[in-house]
């Protein structure tokens, strides 16, 4: 592993896909402890950057690494932590982190016994009102929980066939960020009772879905669907002993009982690599996989129902 106590993070971004155009390399330009310093994709370049067609070759071209940042879809993702483990350099994993609750096991004592830093971001919990909303509900009983994830698949996964496949995670790819909002905020573990998926025909993962949960005592409604068109929905409510709390638009809006509602500006994928120089700097891995292990979960347990075959 190469020493990084004193120099800039020299990092590779792998998958130049909308996510990474839209998030990392915005947050990483911004960040003067990250030098981007290479790229693989198989479909896409950036100028005066070097760019390899898959992992092994990045890593195999002579640039010195650190660490790598891995914001490509979850399937095949674990091959490619592996690779970069092995390397002995750091990684960091878009969420979900992997396809199966195995894999990231497997990554998390790999990294363990190879000595480097292992990342599973959850962008969603670095919104503005998240850590806030935690701090709010400490000692307060919580007695109700709604969450309500409705987007546009066709606006923010245009023509990306994976996510409907097996393993592509389906409406539960954002539904996921409700998830690791609710496991961060809550007090008590999120238990799933029940609840149903609508999968198209010929496809491997859902289009939406209901799920029955419980936190504590409280009940815990999820409504997830990824065909709604015009404004988009992602909220969450949580009724407790002293009023309901309220965070919109993915966590950036936080409302508390008798007090103005707050917003600010969107810094999540900053605050993801401020967090991942810090994790590098100590030598200390964060993985956390409990919004991938309800989703396990619903898929073990969920009705699944056939619905009409789906094209973007």
């Amino acid at each position: 592993m190469a020493e990084t106590n004193s120099q800039r993070i020299r990092l590779g971004l792998v998958g130049i896909g909308k996510i990474a155009r839209d998030q990392h390399l915005p947050a990483l330009a911004a960040d003067d402890r990250f030098e981007l310093t290479a790229t693989a994709s198989r479909n896409a370049q950036l100028d005066n950057v070097p760019g390899y067609p898959d992992v092994a070759a990045m890593i195999a071209g002579g640039h010195d690494l650190d660490a790598v940042s891995l914001c490509t879809p979850p399937d095949g993702r674990y091959e490619q932590a592996v690779i970069a483990i092995d390397a002995g350099l750091h990684v960091m994993l878009e969420k979900p982190p992997a396809t199966t609750l195995t894999e990231i096991a497997a990554l998390a004592d790999r990294a363990r016994a190879k000595g480097v830093v292992l990342f599973t971001t959850w962008h969603s919990r670095e919104a503005a009102g998240v850590e806030p909303a935690k701090a709010w509900l400490q000692g307060k009983r919580v007695d109700a929980v709604r969450i309500t994830w409705r987007e546009d698949i066709r606006r923010w996964h245009p023509g990306q066939e994976w996510i409907l496949a097996a393993g592509g995670f389906g409406v539960f790819d954002p539904g996921i960020n409700a998830l690791s909002i609710a496991t961060k905020i809550l007090p008590d573990p999120l238990l799933l009772d029940s609840g149903w998926m609508d999968v198209p025909e010929g496809g491997g993962s859902p289009l939406a879905a209901e799920l029955k949960m419980r936190s504590g005592n409280a009940s815990v409604d999820v409504v997830l669907d990824f065909l709604q068109t015009g404004t988009q929905t992602w909220d969450i409510e949580v009724d407790t002993d002293t009023g309901t709390l309220r965070l919109g638009m993915g966590g950036s809006i936080l409302h508390l009982p008798g007090e103005e509602q707050q917003k600010a500006p969107d810094r999540e994928y900053p605050r993801l690599y401020a967090r991942f120089a810090e994790l590098v700097a100590a030598g200390e891995s964060d993985v956390d996989v409990r919004p991938l292990q309800i989703v396990a979960d619903a898929f073990m347990m969920a009705e699944r129902r056939i619905m009409a075959p789906f094209a973007f």
